[in-house]
């Protein structure tokens, strides 16, 4: 059984920061061509570089420039959705894998929700995720026509990103906690409905997770280390790399009979978590 990705084509939303970019760089390093797709083009172009002028193009990182390409735009648009799938099979004639990890997190009083915040995380966390997924799974369906009849070959995978609020308890993050179980009920219906096309659909559910956005909440809230390492039975933060090499393992045909499934990496806080924990 092989965890390998080297070859295949991944499209990688929300790729300039945190999560989505160590996956990103993750794929890219383990030899899959890479399309990293966000709204901050400066951020990417700085990460990555700029894409090749042409096929012999040098510009940009020589090493990386082979197998990675950035894609900017606000995938809340059905066009920018279009022209990003356009995009991928102009540089790598296919795509294999989908990681939608491009998410906002938004904090508020739960007596005081207003419809903006709601509407605005369910455009971004679940309805952007849906609208590339299925536009995705249309792609990976044709590639699949020119299989043989009896082909049970895999045609593809799509991994979502969700957090542990989907199922607990945070008052400060009702809107996001909405969004996150939507989309893990998404993953489940989608899985499904995919099923008969062998295209497998998961998603990894994550808790706290050293990124920008924790370090800052860190530098401001001193207190907030201590509460998330006594909460976490590992005694620890993860590392974002730990969450890029789940999604890998759900992208790799070593998770081949996985469909459905949300895998929750967490170093075990949802066992012990309290209404009263950090939102991180």
């Amino acid at each position: 059984m092989s965890f390998s990705i080297s070859g295949k084509t991944a499209i990688v939303t929300g790729a300039a920061n945190g999560v989505g970019l160590a996956i990103a760089r993750h794929f890219a390093e383990q030899g899959a061509n890479v399309v990293c797709a966000d709204i901050d083009e400066a951020k990417l172009i700085d990460e990555f570089g700029p894409n090749p002028e042409n096929d012999d193009g040098e510009s940009g990182d020589e090493a990386e420039a082979r197998n990675i390409r950035v894609f900017a735009g606000d995938l809340r648009k059905k066009l920018t959705v279009k022209n990003l799938l356009s995009a991928t099979v102009d540089a790598f004639d296919r795509v294999d894998i989908l990681i939608n990890a491009s998410r906002q997190m938004r904090t508020s009083d739960p007596l005081n929700l207003s419809d903006d915040t709601v509407e605005t995380l369910l455009d971004q966390n679940l309805m952007t995720a849906l609208r590339l997924s299925q536009a995705v799974a249309k792609r990976m369906i044709r590639q699949g026509d020119d299989l043989p009849e009896d082909s049970d070959l895999p045609l593809g995978a799509i991994v979502n990103l969700s957090s542990i609020a989907a199922t607990r308890t945070q008052p400060g993050l009702m809107a996001f906690s909405i969004a996150a179980a939507a989309l893990e009920q998404m993953t489940r219906a989608l899985a499904v409905a995919l099923a008969p096309h062998r295209i497998r659909v998961n998603a990894v559910s994550f808790g706290s997770v050293m990124s920008a956005s924790l370090r800052d909440a860190l530098r401001e809230q001193t207190d907030m280390r201590e509460m998330i390492i006594d909460g976490t039975p590992l005694g620890r933060i993860a590392s974002a790399n730990e969450v890029a090499e789940t999604a890998r393992f759900l992208a790799s045909e070593g998770a081949a009979f996985m469909t459905g499934q949300i895998l929750t990496v967490d170093g075990g806080r949802t066992l012990v978590d309290s209404v009263g924990a950090p939102a991180h």
